[in-house]
């Protein structure tokens, strides 16, 4: 088991204990921090968007064309914007960081 860091809308900073397979989306969720995933995972609402954490970037799987157009379809993204539904935990992320982006609406 390891963790992840999320940083909240309020700019306070949890470390959630994290489960090798569990989605991100899912940990997060898990952690009762607001974050919807309407769609369970399905790469559909763009709900779960957060921002990764610059030094994190590379150590991610690259988003698919699905997550690109989806996070095409958000208001607020960034370059480092990624769908955590998308982001399997593994152990060589041990530590990741990323920040809830605001919810759009």
């Amino acid at each position: 088991m390891g963790v992840i860091h999320v940083i909240d809308r309020d700019g306070e900073r949890h470390t959630l204990e994290a489960l090798e397979g569990w989605r991100v989306m899912e940990i997060i969720r898990d952690w009762n921090l607001p974050l919807s995933g309407a769609c369970g995972g399905a790469c559909e609402c763009g709900t779960c968007h957060v921002f990764v954490s610059e030094p994190w970037l590379d150590k991610l799987h690259p988003a698919t064309e699905e997550e690109e157009g989806r996070l095409d379809m958000l208001p607020l993204t960034r370059k480092n914007s990624r769908l955590a539904c998308q982001i399997l935990y593994e152990p060589e992320l041990d530590g990741l960081e990323v920040t809830l982006a605001p919810v759009s609406g």
